[in-house]
């Protein structure tokens, strides 16, 4: 055997050690990293949902506010991850015959226990099935709110698709960081991460269903524009996930979610937010005022959107029974905040065509 492999061998040996004292001590391992991504996803998932908040403040029988921990709490593990990976790499044994092979530092990255992170995955599971029951229950449901939280249906579901929606996130970080350090995909291992994923496809269905509900309320804004466009990017990306895995490609994900970024931003430029929220919004105007027979109606929100929206504003006006002072004051704002009244966007270096269309719509 060549010296240098009984260098590393020997300087192993303390590491090897640990690792031989039995499958316990790794499932211990695994419940210690577990505990604080389970109090983050249980402080989201309270956050989110006023029914799961409910039975989790009973269970646990703690009389603080959930929501108020989200901040310190993700604050915190951001800082222990930080000072983890920091002291693993400067406890970590080098490497010398590995180096000499010619081995890539991914290569001789250091890898979790497979037992370990199927006992992370299974406890994080546990809480995923448990809101998703909830949510089964209640918001698909239909179950009464009232009596479990106090709050009428409306009330329980049009909150909490922002912190379901950086729930997804943090999955969606924890799927690469599992499958790029993991030491062996085993089949727990895989089936683990697939349910994982399976009812995080669950939670954004909850958040899409809550934002709609919200829009329906109040109306579109740019915010809940990208917020639903985040929910369909991280569906399909969680689509593509369970794919990889059970191909063994996941090393391909990544590219994937890259590429589908790019065409959301293509899309996002065809659309046109603004002008597909101020089409949304004045379609949502002209159906309330039939039904209704009363005019609601953002006129202010409308008329910060810029030149794109001077088309639909200017349907709007046609069709709405708006006072003329308010369509005459929404045109200005639209001009104003188009740049229509900048002599500096007069240059043809500054030439734009939204801004060309709404200056010829608008008679300027």
């Amino acid at each position: 055997m060549r010296p240098a492999v009984v260098a590393a061998a020997h300087r192993q040996a303390p590491y090897a050690a640990l690792r031989g004292i039995g499958p316990w001590a790794a499932v211990l391992r695994g419940i210690v990293i577990a505990v604080p991504l389970v109090l983050l996803f249980v402080a989201l998932f309270s956050a989110a949902d006023a029914v799961f908040a409910n039975y989790a403040e009973r269970l646990l029988e703690w009389d603080v506010d959930l929501s108020g921990l989200i901040g310190r709490t993700m604050v915190a593990l951001i800082v222990t991850w930080l000072a983890a990976g920091v002291l693993g790499f400067v406890a970590r044994p080098g490497d010398e015959f590995a180096e000499r092979e010619g081995m890539s530092a991914w290569a001789r990255r250091p890898r979790g226990g497979t037992i370990e992170v199927v006992t992370v995955l299974a406890a994080l599971n546990a809480v995923f099935l448990a809101f998703v029951i909830l949510q089964a229950t209640y918001l698909f449901g239909g179950q009464d709110t009232l009596a479990a939280t106090g709050l009428i249906y409306a009330e329980y579901a049009r909150r909490g698709f922002f912190e379901l929606l950086a729930v997804a996130f943090v999955v969606a970080a924890l799927v690469l960081a599992t499958e790029s350090f993991v030491r062996t995909r085993t089949l727990a291992y895989r089936a683990a991460l697939i349910g994982l994923v399976l009812m995080t496809l669950v939670v954004l269905a909850s958040a899409f269903l809550r934002l709609r509900l919200y829009q329906d309320a109040y109306g579109w804004t740019e915010l809940r524009f990208y917020v639903l466009a985040a929910i369909i990017w991280l569906a399909i990306g969680a689509v593509m996930a369970v794919g990889t895995i059970l191909a063994n490609r996941s090393g391909w994900l990544l590219h994937g979610m890259v590429a589908l970024s790019m065409v959301f931003g293509l899309a996002f430029n065809i659309i046109g937010p603004a002008r597909f929220i101020a089409e949304q919004n004045v379609n949502r105007a002209l159906k309330r005022t039939e039904t209704t027979g009363s005019l609601r109606f953002d006129e202010i929100y409308l008329a910060s959107l810029g030149s794109d929206a001077v088309p639909e504003a200017l349907r709007g006006f046609a069709d709405l029974p708006l006072p003329p002072a308010v369509s005459e004051r929404i045109l200005a704002d639209l001009a104003e905040a188009s740049g229509l009244n900048d002599p500096q966007n007069d240059a043809w270096q500054a030439w734009n065509w939204s801004r060309e269309n709404a200056r010829e719509r608008l008679g300027r």
